[in-house]
This record gives structure tokens, C-alpha cells and sequence, in this order.
């Protein structure tokens, strides 16, 4: 066998991802079950069907994990960041899940999770320089 080399790339090939993501979902099934994966993304939009906010999520093997919440800056403390939450929660559920879990800046939200039962179990500070990336959980059992 020839010797591997290494490349470096900022703009990897989509069949290329796909690829190392197919070989790691093989290498998990194997060793602790295919999980039940499945996306989830659920939209707010205004009189127009435009995006003005939304969650954007997975779930597998009883977890939800939440990869991205937002918001219009005009439609901000009104409660749509919480009910899209609340929809994954539900739907989470809904597909066997228990628990949550999320990360988030110090620049972004992490009271808002944390006044709905999050909680932080990692931070890296720093991330970036004078802010800290924070990693959170919750149990969805839990009424908050």
C-alpha cells in the first residue's frame, strides 16, 4: 500500500462530506445502534409564508439537539423564541426523546435557555476572545 497523504482544504467537496459523514454513521450503527436519526426544522413566518425566525435541530438516540435558534431582531421578546422550543420539545418527544442539549455564546443566549430549565455543563472561554461558548442540557421530563 502507498503512503497516505494528508490534504488540506477550505472548500471541501460536497460527496466528499458526505462520504466521511456516511462512514462515521456506519461506524456508530455498529457499536450503539442507528438511533433514529432524523433532522428537524421548524419555521416562523410572517403574512408574506417569509422567514422571520426558526429552530433547526436532530434528533437520535433519545436526544434533541438543538444546532441553531433565531430570531427577527423586530420579533424579539414576544415569546416565538420560546414557543419554536417548545415545538422542538414536543416534537422531540414525540420521537422518543428525553433530553436536550445546545451550545451557545455568552453574546447570544444562554439565560434565555437556562430560564427554560437549560443547563450548563461546559464552557470554553475565549470563544471567541472576552466571550465563552456555553454547552448546555436539559432533562425535556422537566415542566420548564
Amino acid at each position: 500500500m502507498a503512503t497516505p497523504t494528508i490534504e488540506i482544504t477550505a472548500e471541501p467537496q460536497p460527496d466528499e462530506i458526505k462520504f466521511l459523514t456516511e462512514q462515521l454513521i456506519t461506524f456508530n450503527r455498529q457499536r450503539a445502534s442507528a438511533g433514529n436519526y432524523q433532522p428537524l426544522a421548524i419555521f416562523l413566518k410572517d403574512a408574506e409564508a417569509s422567514i422571520i425566525g426558526g429552530l433547526v435541530g436532530e434528533t437520535y438516540w433519545q436526544w434533541l439537539y438543538v444546532d441553531m435558534l433565531w430570531v427577527h431582531e423586530s420579533c424579539r421578546s414576544q415569546g416565538y423564541g420560546h414557543t419554536l422550543l417548545t415545538q422542538a420539545k414536543q416534537e422531540a418527544m414525540q420521537r422518543g426523546c428525553h433530553y436536550a442539549y445546545l451550545d451557545t455564546f455568552s453574546f447570544q443566549a444562554p439565560q434565555f435557555y437556562q430560564k427554560r430549565g437549560y443547563v450548563i455543563f461546559g464552557e470554553l472561554p475565549n470563544f471567541p476572545q472576552g466571550c465563552s461558548r456555553f454547552f448546555l442540557k436539559k432533562d425535556l421530563s422537566e415542566t420548564t
